[in-house]
């Protein structure tokens, strides 16, 4: 009998044992991550400058200057993009690689441009229109980005 006494109590304390236990084990994760984010938040290099905007100078900067801040890679991406839904594909590939080399330091986006491209051209062309415009511009990622959007 004193057996199952004890079981009757043992259970009685489960829900709060299991929550003690479930907090026991979070509580301390999440005041870890807080506190890694409290410090990421904190100026460390003295100057008394702040590298985040707020709310009210960002919506004061216009988008002139968030354009001229942008990535040139970013940019090239996005005209390119125009590029190929108002001529076609093939122009936009052949800006691409212009501007590769007039520019060697785009080199390294290329194959993610010409990615882009491919998997724009899907949509906007079909697999196989799209595919018909691959040439080999930053070793075929044109048509690896037209097999990834149509597979």
């Amino acid at each position: 009998m004193k057996h199952s006494t004890n079981q009757q109590t043992r259970r009685g304390r489960g829900p709060a044992r299991r929550i003690g236990r479930s907090l026991a084990l979070v509580l301390p994760v999440v005041l870890v991550l807080s506190g890694t984010l409290a410090v990421t938040r904190v100026n460390w290099s003295g100057n008394p400058s702040s590298p985040v905007l707020t709310a009210a100078e960002a919506s004061s900067s216009d988008a002139s200057s968030r354009a001229a801040a942008r990535a040139p890679q970013d940019v090239l991406r996005d005209q390119l993009l125009t590029e190929l839904q108002e001529e076609n594909p093939g122009v936009a590939l052949t800006h691409l690689q212009e501007a590769v080399n007039g520019r060697p330091s785009l080199a390294k986006h290329c194959v993610s441009i010409a990615r882009a491209l491919g998997r724009a051209a899907v949509r906007v062309y079909g697999p196989t229109r799209a595919q018909s415009y691959a040439r080999p511009v930053c070793d075929t990622a044109f048509a690896s980005g037209v097999a990834a959007a149509h597979g």
